[in-house]
């Protein structure tokens, strides 16, 4: 007969900091099982719930964990802190389970329902992937927060994403490890991070270890950090910190500039919220007084964002004989809460860009967008604000892009070489410089439409062949710019190599058969000499730009490179 009680008493938590990937302040702690060692013939913590689910006692085994758990959890005096608990899918399965229980534990620990996230994995067996969803919506409709643990590793993957309405997804720490050197991890866990926030959900980087794996998860907008980086797992809950200063001296050294990131002030209406604690009679009062708004934003009492009241629903009492003398009662007049309806909110942090596509993809929501910073209210980006910011960013853009490719012109390119050398430490990068050779003959013989072409030609194969990570770039003329971050430098060298020959071959198509087949045509050069002409090629010139490099010798060694390129049928390269 196993004596489970025993088996809990042997058994302890550890707590690992999550935090804010934008201050280093402390969002949330995940409860991590220890000691398991400790139990006869069980080697892993997989063991221990195999065990219990074996014996039909999984549920009963999990709500004892749940409250060693949260009975220590409670002693952590940081206000607001947010307890990550990991759940057994399987419990769903198992006879005795009931709803209810974990609400009276924190009623216990005098612990609201919004201090508590269940984790819920997507990998493991079919048992457990069978019962993910049944699990999601059970513990969604008793008003718990949600996090998807694991995220990447599961089958279910995408579908997942798009059906759990999770609150959190963690990426899994396999595709976090040297993902500052892993460009396809780098562009699936963006590609993620942007699905996840226009779903309105928020993404933890889990396992993060070096600064690189860091700033590059920040610069791809996770909001949260979980890792030995910040901290590793701690029994000792006097080790837990509000704010985690080696983060944010990281945060404070990283001065590179962003002008998409940043949202003027004046776009945001800073509408007055209430406190989730007030009473109806409060709300009813604010309606009467304030009638520019049909709702009024609701936040918790450390500023949290809760969502809004609409007028419409409280109207009914507002305006019966006796409303305002039923809301003054307090038997009557209880939490607003059930009245607070989810409002489409994001971080300031994630940008004009961010925010637009969010809005594009929720213009259902015809209030606007909220705007939070670390998750505390700040204001509402209204419809006409929307709009303003739209057409100003697209002027921006505009005004930097190549009239002809639409690629970004000299400013961002700029941009692009100072961040390069403000990140040595951090990344790699490679500069690929493009020049075509004997445009300005086939201009002469062949006119500026056909010009045109050939430049759009290359454009496009740029964009086709290089990764969409990449940044590309027109300077002008026939001359281009492509920016590569932590790539190798063969692959570069190689992919740059197939994209000249590939040119050469695809703009043969734009001259007359006889030039074709003479393989030059007949022009007159600068000095007015008429002479023969080879066909279009294009010559390219690599820097690599690393943690020895100065900018001082760039221009020079560009210069140098560019001459060096003219007569070579390949990428010639140099390491700055």
């Amino acid at each position: 007969m196993i004596n489970w009680n025993e088996i809990i008493d042997k058994l302890d938590y550890a707590f690992q900091p999550i935090i804010y990937s934008k201050s280093g302040k402390i969002y949330a702690v995940e409860a991590l099982l220890r000691n398991v060692q400790e139990i006869p013939n069980i080697t892993t913590i997989d063991d221990l719930f195999d065990l219990a689910f074996s014996n039909d006692y999984l549920y009963e085994f999990d709500l004892l964990l749940r409250e060693k758990a949260i009975s220590k959890f409670a002693k952590i005096d940081i206000a607001n802190l947010k307890l990550f608990y990991n759940l057994d899918n399987r419990i769903i399965y198992n006879r005795s389970y009931s709803s209810g229980n974990t609400e009276k534990i924190l009623n216990k620990y005098k612990l609201s329902k919004d201090r508590i996230f269940f984790e819920l994995s997507e990998k493991g067996t079919s048992i457990e992937q069978n019962a993910l969803s049944t699990m999601l919506q059970r513990y969604k409709q008793s008003g718990f927060s949600i996090a998807i643990d694991d995220f990447g590793i599961g089958v279910s993957g995408l579908k997942l994403l798009y059906f759990s309405e999770a609150n959190i997804i963690k990426i899994d720490r396999f595709f976090i490890s040297h993902i500052d050197q892993d460009s396809k991890k780098k562009l699936f866990c963006s590609s993620i991070i942007d699905m996840a926030h226009i779903m309105g959900m928020q993404v933890i980087a889990e396992g993060v270890e070096t600064q690189k794996e860091f700033y590059t998860c920040k610069d791809i907008g996770a909001d949260f950090i979980q890792g030995f980086l910040v901290q590793k797992p701690t029994k000792k809950i006097k080790d837990i910190e509000p704010i985690y200063e080696d983060i944010t001296n990281l945060i404070l050294d990283d001065k590179r500039d962003d002008q998409s990131k940043f949202i003027n002030d004046k776009f945001i209406d800073k509408i007055e919220p209430l406190l989730v604690s007030s009473s109806l009679y409060d709300i009813i009062l604010h309606f009467k007084k304030n009638t520019e708004h049909n709702f009024i934003p609701i936040v918790d009492e450390f500023g949290y964002f809760l969502g809004i009241i609409y007028e419409s629903d409280i109207k009914k009492i507002s305006y019966s004989q006796y409303g305002l003398s039923l809301a003054q009662n307090q038997n009557f007049s209880s939490t607003l809460l059930k009245y607070v309806k989810p409002a489409l909110s994001v971080e300031i942090s994630w940008g004009i860009d961010r925010i637009l596509e969010m809005y594009n993809l929720n213009f259902q929501n015809s209030l606007g967008i909220f705007i939070t910073s670390s998750d505390k209210y700040l204001g509402l980006i209204n419809l006409n604000s929307l709009l303003t910011m739209s057409y100003k960013r697209n002027i921006e853009i505009a005004t930097n892009q190549n009239p002809l490719t639409k690629l970004p012109g000299n400013n961002q390119i700029e941009k692009f070489i100072g961040n390069s050398f403000r990140n040595i430490q951090i990344n790699k990068t490679h500069i690929i410089y493009f020049d075509f050779n004997n445009f300005k003959p086939f201009n002469d013989i062949y006119g500026f439409r056909q010009g045109d072409r050939a430049i759009l030609i290359f454009s496009e194969l740029l964009q086709k062949r290089y990764p969409k990570n990449s940044f590309i770039a027109h300077i002008g003329g026939d001359d281009f710019f492509v920016g590569l971050t932590d790539f190798e430098f063969s692959d570069v060298f190689e992919l740059t190599l197939d994209i000249q020959n590939e040119f050469k071959y695809s703009v043969k198509n734009l001259y007359s058969k006889k030039d074709k087949e003479l393989g030059y045509i007949v022009s007159k050069d600068r000095f007015g000499t008429t002479r023969n002409f080879n066909l279009l090629t294009v010559s390219s010139a690599i820097i690599e730009i690393n943690s020895q490099s100065n900018i001082l010798n760039f221009d020079d060694t560009l210069n140098l490179m560019k001459t060096e390129s003219k007569s070579s049928k390949e990428p010639v390269s140099r390491v700055l």
